[in-house]
């Protein structure tokens, strides 16, 4: 995940799937619906930031509990590690 601040008060969600790392489309669906959901329930922990999701090979391996952790404990991440400098 890549993360820049943004100067619209709301944290904003990017994502780079590529077929390329992610072979199925069924898989490439599953990761993306994954991603908007703990985005929108993450929020508020966020901050007003633009975050770029780009998916690795082998993520399509993970359970749907599996990824659901990990993508929870990078927005955990995103939270400490980026701070708005206003």
């Amino acid at each position: 995940m890549l993360a820049l601040a943004n100067h619209l008060g709301h944290p904003r969600l990017g994502m780079a799937i590529s077929r390329k790392s992610v072979k199925r489309a069924v898989k490439r669906n599953l990761i993306k619906r994954q991603l908007r959901e703990s985005f929108r329930l993450q929020q508020a922990i966020i901050g007003p930031f633009d975050v770029v999701v780009l998916a690795r090979p082998g993520v399509d391996t993970l359970s749907r509990h599996e990824l659901r952790e990990q993508i929870d404990e990078c927005w955990l991440k995103i939270a400490k590690k980026c701070v708005p400098s206003l």
